[in-house]
């Protein structure tokens, strides 16, 4: 099985936090979300995973360091990691194609913008399965339409009238990818656009012209981090997801906790120090921070950041920020100064 994911974009709705830190290797609740989203995938999939094929943009900004993590990554998993950039912003569907040495054999297509929390096995009678969630206002997603047998028949973007309130998330299973190469090598051959972009919908609808079988894949939590406010509602999800499973070291052993309260769940990171403060419920504080006389509650912070005389509620904070004074929900890029 091989994972392919697209990251090429900024994340220009994520700033100021993406300016400096490519939006997938931003952390939520302790790793960053590409990280968790690959590794979410890997356990539902519950089968080995051959290759991680990451599809970057601007080496100018996705840089060698990036490269490292992703590489990392995919070798924590056993897996080989293969890089591929995307130097043009031409869709998702040409943003797959840039990994096409890679499209061969069982694969799962997954945008790094989302974490999912999911159970179930794949149909072994499909063709292909497109993971869904069912949404209260269906008007706002992409969403597929299903015949009596309870497979996909057509996808339908923003639709007016209703179709179904099951919308795509964003992640695909392909048991042969190389027939979606197929279908999109025609997308770009034919010069087939929409909304200006070479679309993975059109190479997916190429693939049900020829008989291919669609079925849903359904998701339990479908978490988005595509802005400050739902990214930091992420966190808090997440957080207490990870403390109902148990399965991770929420606080690390080297924390410095002197004359502090921290109500869970919340990650404290390696290094952190925390002085005369009360963190939590829903804090995520990266490596090597420092918080002071300050209470804390439903936020994101990262890594080398000082943080003083503060009451944060649903604040968003990056790296190397220095933080001194009396403002609430405030978000802040990297290397930012508020004294």
């Amino acid at each position: 099985m091989k994972i392919i994911v697209p990251m090429a974009g900024r994340g220009s709705r994520l700033r100021p936090h993406s300016l400096t830190v490519p939006k997938p290797l931003i952390p939520v609740a302790g790793q960053p979300i590409v990280h968790r989203l690959v590794k979410d995938i890997a356990k539902v999939l519950k089968q080995p995973i051959d290759e991680i094929a990451f599809v970057l943009g601007d080496p100018a900004f996705f840089g060698e360091d990036v490269v490292d993590s992703l590489k990392a990554l995919a070798n924590s998993l056993g897996a080989k990691a293969s890089i591929y950039r995307q130097d043009q912003p031409l869709g998702t569907g040409h943003a797959i194609m840039c990994a096409k040495e890679s499209l061969s054999g069982p694969a799962v297509i997954a945008y790094a913008d989302t974490l999912i929390r999911a159970n179930f096995s794949l149909d072994p009678e499909a063709d292909a399965v497109i993971w869904v969630k069912q949404v209260d206002k269906p008007e706002a997603f992409g969403v597929v339409k299903l015949n009596s047998k309870q497979e996909i028949v057509e996808l339908v973007e923003k639709p007016k009238e209703f179709v179904s309130d099951l919308a795509v998330i964003g992640i695909y299973y392909f048991k042969e990818v190389g027939v979606l190469k197929q279908q999109l090598q025609h997308v770009l051959d034919n010069n087939i656009v929409n909304g200006g972009e070479y679309q993975i919908n059109d190479g997916i609808k190429g693939m049900m012209a020829t008989g291919k079988v669609f079925k849903t894949g359904q998701v339990d939590e479908w978490m988005d981090c595509g802005n400050k406010a739902v990214t930091v509602e992420t966190n808090t999800r997440m957080l207490g997801f990870l403390k109902s499973d148990g399965e991770e070291q929420m606080i690390a052993a080297s924390a410095k906790i002197n004359n502090s309260n921290i109500i869970e769940p919340c990650f404290i990171g390696e290094n952190v120090i925390l002085n005369n403060a009360t963190i939590g419920p829903n804090v995520s504080i990266g490596d090597k921070c420092i918080i002071e006389n300050a209470t804390i509650k439903n936020s994101l912070i990262q890594t080398n950041t000082t943080i003083k005389n503060a009451h944060l509620d649903d604040a968003m904070i990056g790296n190397y920020v220095s933080y001194d004074g009396n403002f609430k929900a405030v978000s802040l890029g990297d290397y930012s100064v508020l004294e």
